[in-house]
């Protein structure tokens, strides 16, 4: 049995795929224990799994204003501190971070203590923290086709996201009873990333009864405090009730995804990996202030496998007509779910467990070769 650190917290994208390893972990008799952030959407998360170890440490985002700045370093000092004192005490054999502003304490800290150290990368352009955090690690995880230039003495190894065990493909009757939706009407689910998205509740609202005309039922998750929760009931044109669901946050992901006929939602790499998992056709709309614009080289490969597509956010006004064209086009639908089947085929969580068990033990797996330095990260 070994002992393992996950940092993986601050959003849902981080969060949910170190639960999924965590769970993976414990059941082939290993302990993990959980590094979450103190905000609202973590709390929020782990409150279905009471059985998992959490610790929360402190840590606050990069940014260049002098407020954001201090705020950083103070933040991280105290998660350095916090994860030394944590690492020192329970000594675990390997620790993985799944990026964000949680991981840089705990991985400088195992790093001065000697615990091997891997780290997750799910977006297509590796992010800020894994950048600069690469040369620490032991191990890297990247998706496929994806390489990082200029790193040395790092194992790498392409593959996916972990996935909640409970996000998984459930028959779509079955899903829309848990729901309480109509299935003989059509459903659009309305995603915003675990953060929300002020602008798609925006576009749902201003167009909810243009789509209740067309007996289209809509299920919206707002984000926590960017909306209220409740149903409504409106009338398509033959007269019949379409309902309407506003929810600021769902731990129903699985359902929710296997429910709907289509999907309009941000790219996180964690939302795209729940769709694969579900088969769910989607069509996107990156977040045009991420990091390196990486939502829309996650989006752009997710609709070059064929599994939605790619709208931008300034063509927000154009996107009610783009739903109904293809919510209504069975023949596509059909294509696309059928791309996502094979695109969902790789098991990542089984791929990182193997790999973190060999990383503990201190042996070194077969297949695996030092990344190469001159490729391009997207």
């Amino acid at each position: 049995m070994s002992r393992y650190v996950i940092a993986c917290g601050g959003t849902g994208g981080h969060l949910s795929p170190g639960i999924a390893l965590a769970e993976a972990l414990v059941a082939r008799g290993h302990t993990a224990t959980l590094f979450i952030s103190h905000k609202l959407v973590d709390t929020r998360l782990v409150e279905k799994y009471p059985h998992l170890d959490l610790a929360r440490v402190a840590g606050a985002p990069f940014g260049a204003r002098p407020d954001v700045l201090g705020r950083f370093l103070i933040r991280q000092g105290q998660g350095v501190l916090f994860s030394w004192r944590h690492l020192r005490r329970h000594r675990p054999d390997a620790i993985i971070g799944f990026g964000g502003f949680t991981n840089a304490g705990v991985v400088v800290a195992g790093r001065l203590l000697g615990i091997p150290v891997a780290l997750h990368e799910a977006n297509r352009i590796p992010g800020r923290a894994v950048r600069r955090l690469a040369g620490l690690a032991s191990r890297l995880y990247l998706p496929p086709g994806v390489r990082l230039p200029g790193i040395r003495g790092v194992l790498v190894r392409h593959t996916g996201l972990p996935v909640r065990r409970e996000i998984t493909r459930l028959p779509r009757d079955a899903a829309r009873a848990q729901l309480g939706a109509d299935p003989a009407q059509k459903l659009l689910v309305v995603l915003g990333g675990s953060q929300g998205a002020g602008v798609l509740n925006r576009w749902t609202e201003t167009n909810l009864a243009a789509f209740a005309r067309q007996g289209i039922q809509v299920y919206c998750i707002t984000g926590l405090g960017k909306g209220l929760a409740g149903r409504r009931e409106l009338r398509a044109q033959n007269g019949r009730v379409v309902r309407a669901w506003f929810e600021p946050f769902s731990d129903r992901v699985g359902v929710l995804m296997s429910a709907a006929d289509l999907v309009v939602s941000r790219a996180g790499a964690g939302t795209l990996a729940e769709l694969v998992c579900c088969e769910t056709p989607a069509l996107l709309i990156p977040y045009p202030h991420a990091a390196d614009n990486h939502q829309w080289a996650n989006a752009t490969y997710f609709e070059q496998q064929g599994g939605g597509v790619v709208v931008g956010e300034p063509a927000l006004g154009g996107l009610r007509q783009e739903v109904l064209d293809v919510i209504f086009n069975d023949w596509l639908l059909n294509k696309f779910r059928g791309n996502l089947r094979r695109m969902a085929q790789e098991n990542s969580i089984e791929t990182i467990v193997h790999d973190l068990e060999n990383l503990a033990a201190g042996t070194l797996p077969a297949g695996h070769l030092p990344a190469a330095p001159a490729a391009s990260p997207v």
